[in-house]
C-alpha cells in the first residue's frame, strides 16, 4: 500500500456499483449519437488506450486535499472554460502553465502555506449547454457541446455528434499532459528561476512592480536558506501539478475507469480530479451514480438553487464514510446572491460535522451579456464574490480553502475591468473564447493578490 493510502483511511466500494451502473439512471447533458455502432466501436478502442494519469498521483492529490481541508494548504484550480483541439500548442500550454505558476507564487508568498496547483485542462473538452439545439436564420442544429462532441461551426456536418472525437480528445489530453510533465521535470517550475514564467505583460502592467517585489523576496529567502545550509534546496526544483475537468461525457469517463495493481477499487484515469457540474448534480442522476464509485477526489459545483437538505443528501451519497480529501464543494453563487444563499449551506455542513473542502468559483455566477452581444464577466463582481466568500466562511466558523477560476495565459479581453479597466469596447479587440469569458493573465494575477490581501486582513484582525 502506498504512503497516501496509509494517511487516508480505507473506505468500502459502494454496493451495486459498476463503472457502467450510471446507465440505469437519468443522464443529462449527453449528446445523441446518430450512429450507435460507431459509438460502441469507439468506446471499445478507448478501453484499450493507456490511461492519462496514475492511481498514485490521484492518491497523492487526495492526501494534499485532505491537508487543505485542515487549513494546511490552499487549492488553486484554473484554466480554460473549454479547451479546443486547435489550442493544443506548446505556446498556449506553456503560457497557461506560466500564469498558474505565477499565481501560486503570489499565494505561497502571501498565505505562507503550500499551494495545490490544479489545471482545468488535459480533458476539459466537453461543455454543458442550456439547450440541445440552436436556431440561426431559420436553421436549427444541435448545440455545440465542446470539441470532444462536435464542432463549433454552424453547419450540419460540424454539429453532428461524432464519437471519434473522443479518441482525438484522449490524444490531445495526452499531448498536453506529456508537455506539462516534461516542462516541470525539466526545471520549468524551478523556484530558483521564476523569471522563466514571465509573460509580456510584466513590462507594462500596474501589477508588475508588486509582482517583482514578491519574486525578489522569495529569491532572497531561497538564497538565505541555501547560504545557511551550504547546499541547494533541491525540493524547490519542481512542483506537483494535477489535472481536472468536468466529467460530463460519461461514456468517455467509463471507458477510462480502471482497476490497477496494488490498489483496491476503481479509478478514473482520465484525470486526477473530476467534478460534477451544477446541471448534472441530481442525487438520483447518472453523474452522481458514476462518481460515488470512483476513488478519485471529486468536486461538486454548488449553485444558489441548492438547499441544505440537498447538499447533505449528496454528501451521504458521495462520501458516506467521511473520507478525508474525498469531497470538495465549489460554490458559485454570484456576487449578488452569495450573502443570502451560502450561509445556510455552510451551517448545515458544519453542524453535521462533515469533512469537505470549500472552494469559491467567482466566475460562473457573474456571467452577463453586453449590449453589443458579448458574454462577459465584470472583474468587480468576481472580486466582490471572492471577498464575500472569505467573510462568510469566517462568520460561519468554516474555512475557504481554495479558488476555482476560468483563465488563460493569453492577452484576451473577455472580462470587463481589472487593472487596465477593460470596457465593452475592448471586448471586440481580443475575444477568443468559444463558450465562456476568461480572465486574462493580468486579471488572474490580480485575483491572486486580492486573495492574499483579504487573508492578510483576517490575520491582522
Amino acid at each position: 500500500m502506498s504512503t497516501p493510502d496509509r494517511s487516508i483511511h480505507a473506505v468500502n466500494l459502494p454496493s451495486d456499483w459498476t463503472a457502467a451502473s450510471w446507465r440505469s439512471r437519468p443522464a443529462l447533458q449527453l449528446p445523441n449519437y446518430p450512429d450507435q455502432a460507431e459509438l460502441a466501436t469507439t468506446l471499445d478502442e478507448l478501453r484499450l488506450l493507456p490511461p492519462l494519469v496514475t492511481s498514485w498521483e490521484i492518491l497523492a492529490l487526495k492526501q494534499q486535499l485532505a491537508e487543505a481541508q485542515d487549513g494546511k494548504r490552499f487549492l488553486l484550480q484554473g484554466g480554460d472554460c473549454a479547451e479546443s483541439f486547435a489550442a493544443c500548442t506548446s505556446e498556449l500550454i506553456s503560457n497557461r502553465l506560466k500564469v498558474l505558476l505565477q499565481m501560486s507564487l503570489v499565494l505561497v508568498h502571501g498565505l505562507r502555506k503550500p499551494v495545490i496547483r490544479v489545471g482545468r485542462f488535459a480533458g476539459q473538452y466537453a461543455k454543458p449547454r442550456s439547450a440541445d439545439s440552436e436556431t440561426l436564420d431559420g436553421v436549427t442544429l444541435p448545440s455545440y457541446r465542446g470539441d470532444m462532441v462536435n464542432g463549433s461551426a454552424f453547419t450540419p456536418d460540424a454539429r453532428r455528434p461524432d464519437p471519434r472525437r473522443m479518441i482525438k480528445a484522449h490524444a490531445r489530453s495526452a499531448m498536453t499532459m506529456n508537455f506539462v510533465r516534461a516542462l516541470i521535470d525539466g526545471g520549468f517550475a524551478d523556484l530558483h528561476h521564476p523569471e522563466y514564467w514571465n509573460l509580456s505583460w510584466v513590462g507594462h502592467s500596474h501589477l508588475a512592480e508588486e509582482y517583482r517585489r514578491m519574486v525578489q523576496a522569495i529569491g532572497d529567502a531561497v538564497r538565505f536558506m541555501e547560504t545557511l545550509s551550504g547546499e541547494e534546496v533541491h525540493n524547490l526544483n519542481r512542483v506537483d501539478f494535477y489535472t481536472s475537468h468536468e466529467a460530463l461525457l460519461l461514456p468517455y469517463e467509463e471507458a477510462l475507469t480502471r482497476q490497477v495493481p496494488r490498489h483496491w477499487g476503481w479509478f478514473n484515469l482520465s484525470t486526477h480530479y473530476p467534478w460534477i457540474g451544477m446541471r448534472t448534480a441530481a442525487v438520483d442522476g447518472a453523474h452522481a451514480e458514476y462518481f460515488r464509485g470512483i476513488r478519485n477526489p471529486i468536486a461538486l459545483k454548488v449553485g444558489p438553487s441548492v438547499t441544505p437538505d440537498q447538499l447533505l443528501r449528496i454528501v451521504d451519497l458521495l462520501n458516506p464514510e467521511d473520507e478525508p480529501g474525498r469531497l470538495t464543494f465549489i460554490h458559485r453563487m454570484g456576487a449578488a446572491q452569495i450573502a443570502q444563499k451560502l450561509p445556510a449551506l455552510l451551517e448545515a455542513i458544519r453542524r453535521d460535522g462533515r469533512r469537505v473542502l470549500w472552494v469559491c468559483d467567482p466566475m460562473h455566477g457573474n456571467t452577463e451579456s453586453t449590449a453589443n452581444g458579448y458574454k462577459t464577466r465584470r472583474f468587480n463582481n468576481i472580486g466582490s464574490e471572492l471577498e464575500q466568500a472569505f467573510e462568510l466562511h469566517a462568520a460561519a466558523g468554516t474555512r475557504l480553502g481554495g479558488v476555482h477560476l476560468e483563465l488563460t495565459g493569453e492577452d484576451v479581453t473577455e472580462c470587463l475591468g481589472g487593472a487596465r479597466e477593460l470596457t465593452e469596447v475592448d471586448l471586440e479587440r481580443a475575444y477568443h473564447s468559444t463558450v465562456d469569458p476568461r480572465l486574462n493573465y493580468e486579471q488572474a494575477l490580480e485575483v491572486a493578490m486580492l486573495i492574499v490581501r483579504k487573508q492578510s486582513q483576517f490575520a491582522a484582525s
